[in-house]
Order: structure tokens, then C-alpha cells, then sequence
């Protein structure tokens, strides 16, 4: 079956219905999500059952690029700063460090096993060498794991920012692969170019993005969720097309955006949370249908030697050597280890020397394919038990609350308290959102003028406003008190 805009919509929607249910066994079945997502793409593929015909990379590089913004965008909204501030620099040196070790180490073991030039081998090491966002986030967050300490935020921190390193590598040596004619000290400015203006670019975006959503005025609440997608894609592009690293810039940009406060937060959070599942599935069934089991079947000897050493030695040892400098147990720094999940970050990425025309680049595609496969159902399936193994697992009752569980349960609040905005009050005149109003508290309506109506965090104050607030307990109120100083 041939997809043309006639039948796409439909045959789209039926694999998309396909996965929904088959991600609701995944749970039962102790399969990640993302490998049965995969396989019915695979399934319904020119070499399965579907018999659909799919076979441009052009088309999947698109689709990549877009699903990996929008998963970044939502990794980067949900990224905690105080959890992250402690393990920044940990981080930093396992996304750039530690991406270099695994790259080289990688392709000096397919260069001795291979007849790859040593130019291929790195490409193919480059492709492979950073962790998969959309595998390390679904995989953590959908188990809800529980983790001792900073671990899940040094894995989470690391796969969202180690895909921009990977990529300008695999830029680098495609064009050396290609042409073989760059300098170290072109390649050397790449970098320095390409990571810096992605955090600059990333960084500025997110505060004037802020700055925007909490000062238009919409009509209507769904249009600031259009309004956050414009800001994701826009830091994407024009850090791309300015020669930065738009990856990197989109993930910064998010952090910053989910890390203050603005207008019609959580439900920006959940919207987003939502259209990184979508674009999990479509990416994943993209990639299922591109891929042709039978090449597969070809590379596996090598793939299986590539992967083997992937997890046992190039992991291990940049995890080892690029957190050396920090005091870490050994048993961390082994689930870390282990937690190097490869998806569909160094599939899309293989797609660029298959682009390109680089030699070999069919055979990179399959094999980097069958190794994220590999790290994904091995690895995957695994993670939990690891945890436990190493005892880096905390007691079901300590377990934390994700932000929708703590979204719903801040609704339940058990005391009502009235205050008025008076004369000379600071909060007169500004936007609820502006105050850094509690989270334990909510406004739960306002009296203006003998009207009484529901605020969101674009109303403004004004003198003699009855505030009617929902708090847990007396003593949180104290916080509002002290934040704009309004006495009962």
C-alpha cells in the first residue's frame, strides 16, 4: 500500500489507535511503551502485514526533527531548576565529555572489528553517543521510578542536553566522510558556534517568551497554548538558521519558561505533556515503517558486538571518567551507567549521512537502528530491577508525586479564608501571576464591585478586591501575607 494524502489520515489514525492500545500492555507485559510503538510500525511496514510502502528519510528527518522539539519542549517544562542546580555540572561534563569518550571509544572498536575508515567508524560512534530523551523520559516517568538522591535529574538533565553535541558530531563527520577536507580549527569553532548561540539563543527566547505570554491578552485560553508552540519551533528555527544548535536552544528555552511563573501554567504543562506522547507514537511508527526487518537480520552479528560494548565498556566509561571530579558512589555512577537508554534520537540523526549520500550510510542506518532496538528492550526492561539490585530505590511510601498528582491535590483544600486588597496595598494593579503567589493556596473567586467571578493568573487586582482563598491550613496563609502584604 502506497500512502498518498487520500488515505494517510485514515491509515495514520488506525496505527495511531493500534499503539494507544498496545502502550496500555505495556505496563502488564514490563515492555517499555516505546518498543511496542515501534514494532507496530514495523508491523504495518512494507515488510509486515500492513504492506505500506515507506521509504524516505527526507520525510522521517522532518518528522524527527519537529517530535524532538516538541519532547525536549516538554522535558525542559517539566525540569525542576532546584533539582537541577545541584547536579548542573555533572550534566554539563556527561553531555559534552561524555559524549566525546563514547563517540571515540565506539569508534575505535568498530574501526578494529570493520572495515569502516576510521572517519566512518566515528560517525557511526557519533550518531550513537548520546542518550535518547524520549526513551529516558518515557521510560522514567511512565514507571514513576523512584530514585535516591539526584539520580533521576543527572539522567534526565543529561539526555536532554547531550543530543546537541551528538548532532553537530554527526554534521562533522558526515562532511568529513563526504569531503574529508575540514581543519581542527573549523571543527573547534563548529562546536564553540554551534553550543553557544544555542544557549544563548535559548536563554534570551525563554525570557522574552515569558515576558510575552504574561503580558498579551487572549481571549481565549487555548490560544496561549498556540502561542507556546510559536515560541518552541521559533527558538528552534532561528537558532537554527543562525548556525546555533536549535535542540539546545529549545531545551533551555523551556527550563526557563517552566521555571517561572506564567499565565495558564498547568494546563500549558499537561497540553504539552500530551503532544510529547503524540509525537512519540508518530515518531516511533515513522521509524518502524522506514526500517525493513530484513536488513535487520543482516547486521545483527555486528550490531549485537556494537551494542554489547556500548553498555558494558563506552557507557561505563564515560560515566566514570566524566564524573571523576565529583564525589559519587560507585553504584550510582553503575545505574548511570546503565541508564544510558539510545532510541530515537540516533536514528533520526543516522538520517542525515543517509541523506547526504555517505558511503556506507545504509549499513550505519541499520546498524545504529538495531542498536538503539537493542538498548531500548535491554536496558529498558531492566532499569527498575537494576535500581533495586544496586539499592538506589526509595520505600513505596516516599515515593514522589508527579506534578498532575500534585496539580490535583492542591484543588482539595480544607480552609476558607477572606482578605481585601487595600489602600496602598503593593498587589493593587498587577497580574495575579506577577505576585509569586503560593502554590498552596489558590484564589478561588473574587469580589469586584458586588460581582463575583473565577480569576486566572492574567487578572489584575484592584483596591477593595474580596479575595476568597482555598489553603490547606492557617499557617500557609502567612505566605500571602508576606508576598504582597494584604491584612484581613
Amino acid at each position: 500500500m502506497d500512502l498518498t494524502y487520500h488515505n494517510i489520515l485514515l491509515v495514520g489514525s488506525i496505527l495511531l489507535f493500534i499503539s494507544l492500545f498496545a502502550g496500555k500492555t505495556s505496563s502488564r507485559l514490563g515492555v517499555p511503551v516505546i518498543i511496542l510503538f515501534i514494532s507496530v510500525g514495523m508491523l504495518a511496514g512494507s515488510e509486515g502485514i500492513g504492506g505500506i510502502l515507506f521509504s524516505n528519510p527526507k520525510t522521517t528527518q522532518f518528522i524527527g526533527v519537529v517530535a524532538l522539539c516538541c519532547i525536549l519542549f516538554s522535558g525542559g517544562l517539566d525540569t525542576d531548576w532546584n533539582h537541577v542546580r545541584p547536579v548542573l555540572w555533572q550534566g554539563v561534563l556527561l553531555s559534552t565529555a561524555g559524549v566525546l569518550i563514547t563517540a571515540f571509544s565506539i569508534a575505535l572498536f568498530v574501526w578494529l572489528i570493520t572495515d569502516f575508515t576510521y572517519i566512518e567508524a566515528l560517525l557511526l560512534g557519533s550518531i550513537v553517543s548520546s542518550t535518547d530523551s524520549a526513551s529516558v523520559f518515557s521510560i522514567l516517568r511512565s514507571r514513576n521510578l523512584a530514585l535516591k538522591g539526584n539520580i533521576r535529574s543527572i539522567l534526565e538533565l543529561e539526555s536532554g542536553s547531550n543530543d546537541p553535541m551528538a548532532y553537530v558530531m554527526t554534521l562533522i563527520c558526515t562532511g568529513l566522510v563526504m569531503h574529508q577536507n575540514s581543519s581542527v580549527a573549523e571543527i573547534v569553532t563548529l562546536f564553540s558556534k554551534d553550543l553557544i548561540l544555542g544557549g544563548a539563543f535559548g536563554l534570551v527566547i525563554g525570557m522574552v517568551g515569558t515576558m510575552v505570554i504574561n503580558r498579551i491578552r487572549f481571549d481565549y485560553e487555548g490560544l496561549y497554548i498556540a502561542l507556546v508552540i510559536a515560541i518552541m519551533f521559533f527558538s528552534f528555527s532561528l537558532t537554527d538558521f543562525l548556525m546555533g544548535n536549535g535542540f539546545l536552544a529549545v531545551y533551555i528555552c523551556a527550563i526557563y519558561i517552566g521555571n517561572h511563573d506564567v499565565i495558564h501554567k498547568k494546563k500549558i504543562l499537561k497540553s504539552f505533556d500530551s503532544f510529547a506522547w503524540l509525537m512519540q507514537i508518530i515518531l516511533f511508527l515513522t521509524l518502524g515503517l522506514l526500517v525493513l526487518p530484513s536488513q535487520l537480520i543482516q547486521v545483527m552479528g555486528i550490531g549485537m558486538l556494537i551494542a554489547g560494548f556500548l553498555i558494558l565498556v563506552a557507557r561505563p566509561l564515560s560515566i566514570f571518567i566524566s564524573l571523576a571530579p565529583f564525589k559519587i558512589n560507585s553504584r550510582v555512577k553503575l545505574f548511570l551507567s546503565w541508564g544510558g537508554l539510545r532510541g530515537a534520537v540516533p536514528i533520526v540523526f543516522a538520517t542525515y549521512p543517509l541523506l547526504a549520500g555517505a558511503d556506507k550510510a545504509g549499513t550505519i542506518f541499520n546498524i545504529v537502528f538495531f542498536v538503539s532496538l537493542t538498548s531500548v528492550v535491554i536496558q529498558g526492561t531492566s532499569l527498575a530491577k537494576v535500581a533495586g539490585w544496586l539499592h538506589l530505590t526509595l520505600p513505596a511510601n516516599l515515593k514522589p508525586r508527579n506534578k498532575s498528582e500534585i496539580e490535583f491535590t492542591e484543588s482539595l483544600k480544607s480552609v476558607l479564608t477572606e482578605v481585601t486588597v487595600k489602600e496602598g496595598c503593593p498587589a493593587a494593579g498587577k497580574k495575579i501571576v506577577q505576585l509569586g503567589w503560593p502554590t498552596t493556596i489558590v484564589i478561588s473567586t473574587i469580589e469586584r464591585d458586588g460581582k463575583y467571578f473565577i480569576p486566572t493568573g492574567a487578572t489584575k487586582l484592584e483596591k477593595g478586591d474580596r479575595l476568597f482563598l482555598l489553603s490547606e491550613n492557617i499557617d500557609s496563609l502567612s505566605q500571602v501575607f508576606d508576598c504582597v502584604n494584604i491584612k484581613q
